[in-house]
């Protein structure tokens, strides 16, 4: 099944939306030093779009399902990874990384599947979600709520 020259500068914008957005998640992350950052992000951003993208000009709704769904999957498998348990101090860590990376792949599912609204809509949202670890507002509430429910503080990321 071939291509036309249309349709991949089509997809090639795409590409380059796909980087854009998953780089805007990546900056706030980059910005406070954590291992994943803008590469990182933008990557998976890309990743997800470019193969959703073939899957979507293959005009067959049930492979371009299949392959929505092996990106969905396979993140959940590098997302696995990046968790990991401190048991010195009984802690869970890589847990944002992960949900944000499995978030971004949505992103770019979305790009690919030109739900283009949807796309900058949850890079909003989801950079918002990052940002908010950063407010003071938002750290004195939730250091009153660990105190008010004993509670453990776990800020992991």
């Amino acid at each position: 099944m071939g291509i036309n020259t249309e349709s991949e500068w089509t997809i090639v914008l795409k590409l380059l939306l796909a980087v854009f957005l998953g780089g805007v998640v990546g900056l706030d992350r980059e910005k406070h030093g954590r291992s994943a950052g803008i590469r990182t992000y933008a990557a998976v951003c890309l990743g997800a779009t470019l193969f959703t993208a073939i899957g979507e000009h293959l005009g067959d709704l049930a492979a371009a399902s299949r392959i929505i769904a092996n990106i969905l999957v396979g993140i959940g498998f590098l997302g696995a990874g990046i968790i990991y348990k401190n048991d010195v101090t009984n802690s869970s860590n890589g847990l944002t990384t992960a949900a944000t990376i499995w978030c971004t792949a949505g992103i770019g599912v979305a790009v690919g599947m030109n739900m283009l609204i949807i796309a900058f809509v949850a890079t909003g949202a989801l950079y918002a979600l990052l940002a908010l670890h950063h407010q003071s507002w938002y750290t004195n509430w939730k250091k009153k709520m660990h105190a008010k429910h004993g509670t453990e503080k776990n800020d992991e990321e």
